[in-house]
């Protein structure tokens, strides 16, 4: 019997997120359910991957709080991946861990096949990228939060990556997607996080 997962839910209400002594943001708020994606945009120094990040848990934010479900997954420039294993080997071991679906079709989809006998460490920028979302998807994690996943890509693999993240909106999951580059979403909402800079909220309050 098939177990219904409850619907996924992300918030963030009144968040602030420092960089050492520096405040980055404030008075961030959002909320996501099941089959909604959101993209954070913003310059360099704003503070996309703390947010990220914050999001996940992995750090403790300087104000305000966080609603996340347990069933979540962070793909950054540091994939989860043993580094001196075999890329197969390694997605294998979050597949047998959390009990997630056939990862061949991931493999494929994302151009995986011929890189499994491959070790993490000798894999470029791009492969790592698309090693990280192949684990996300064999993981069956229902939030992704995706910090520049498009990154080192080529146009091919762009469009492959875009298509997999909107499936998974539309299958009900969410998708927080931190990127400089446009992304073709059906649906897709945009927060400008440089509108919740310091600077940018006292000009408001002056």
């Amino acid at each position: 019997m098939q177990v219904q997962l409850p619907s996924p839910k992300l918030a963030a209400t009144n968040l602030a997120c420092r960089r050492g002594d520096r405040l980055l943001f404030r008075k961030l708020s959002f909320a996501l359910e099941g089959g909604e994606a959101l993209h954070i945009t913003g310059a360099n120094g704003t503070g996309k991957t703390t947010l990220m990040r914050c999001l996940a848990g992995l750090t403790t934010p300087f104000a305000g709080g966080v609603e996340r479900a347990e069933n979540l997954g962070l793909l950054d420039e540091r994939p989860a991946l043993d580094l001196d294993q075999p890329l197969g080997k390694a997605l294998g071991f979050w597949n047998a861990l959390d009990g997630g679906a056939d990862p061949a079709e991931a493999h494929d989809k994302l151009g995986l096949r011929g890189l499994l006998e491959v070790p993490v460490r000798y894999l470029s920028t791009g492969q790592r990228k698309r090693a990280g979302l192949a684990a996300l998807m064999g993981r069956s994690v229902q939030t992704w939060l995706l910090d520049e996943p498009l990154s080192g890509l080529d146009t091919a693999a762009i469009e492959t990556v875009t298509q997999l993240i909107e499936g998974h909106v539309k299958s009900g999951g969410i998708a927080l997607i931190a990127s400089h580059q446009r992304l073709d979403i059906e649906g897709l909402q945009t927060l400008e996080l440089g509108d919740f800079a310091p600077s940018h909220q006292l000009e408001e309050e002056e």
